[in-house]
């Protein structure tokens, strides 16, 4: 079982994962995070400036030590999807997913098929060629995660129908977009965690949602949450360092 396949075989299974957003569209950050023991990283190309190219590199690393990438989307167009796709991501996380109608529209363009993902048989998703073309048809659906985004009132009303569509492994709460959409006060706002907790829950699919470094994740693995995506390498960076120079003006203090 490779990476790509054993990452979705674990979420589908809903075993406890955690992962953190890649924001730095550099190879080096992730073959440093790769190796830090994280289950997976996610690639932001919603929030970052990243391209075909980068990606293209990003997975050259993501190989190279064995972490399974996952890319954020900045659109559900099906061109963005087949590229990072046949780039070798273990899957999407897509957002703003709101209806059962999308959810099933972004299985298809995951999938090969009727009106579906086109077909490459020379890309890093199928082995440069070398894997026989009826295995990579065959494989390919156990290697390919999606993930559907909940962050908007229409998607949290009909969340538990976009958990159900079958191809659809995963949901992820946006709480930050839920906050702004609603107009609650804050990430951490007790009326967003009225809003995510039942989508936590959901019945069809696992769950999951971005964390706040050092924020504890218990109340969410108790409210049904798999799925962990626990800050980036900007707030690891900044976080760690912070923690050095405070300790180092304590110290200097005394």
């Amino acid at each position: 079982m490779n990476p790509n396949s054993r990452l979705k075989s674990r979420i589908t299974a809903r075993e406890p994962v955690i992962g953190a957003f890649i924001k730095t569209p550099h190879p080096i950050i992730v073959e440093i995070m790769g190796a830090s023991g994280m289950d997976f990283l996610v690639l932001d190309a919603e929030h970052a400036p990243f391209d075909r190219g980068s990606i293209d590199q990003m997975m050259i690393a993501g190989r190279a030590v064995g972490c399974p990438l996952i890319v954020r989307v900045p659109t559900t167009s099906p061109d963005w999807i087949l590229s990072v796709l046949d780039a070798g991501a273990a899957g999407v996380m897509v957002p703003h997913v709101n209806t059962r109608e999308q959810a099933k529209d972004l299985v298809r363009m995951t999938r090969y098929g009727k009106g579906g993902r086109g077909f490459a048989g020379t890309t890093r998703a199928a082995a440069y060629a070398k894997r026989p073309f009826s295995e990579h048809l065959a494989e390919t659906a156990n290697e390919t995660t999606l993930i559907c985004q909940i962050e908007d009132p229409e998607g949290v009303d009909n969340f538990e129908e976009i958990s159900r569509v079958e191809g659809v492994d995963a949901l992820f709460v946006g709480r930050a977009d839920l906050a702004v959409s609603y107009g609650f006060d804050g990430f951490f706002a007790p009326e967003v965690t009225e809003k995510s907790n039942p989508i936590l829950g959901a019945g069809g699919c696992a769950t999951g949602l971005y964390c706040a470094p050092g924020e504890n994740l218990g109340p969410l693995r108790q409210a049904g949450a798999t799925f962990f995506v626990v800050g980036s390498e900007h707030s690891l960076m900044a976080q760690g360092a912070s923690k050095i120079a405070e300790d180092f003006a304590d110290a200097g203090a005394h």
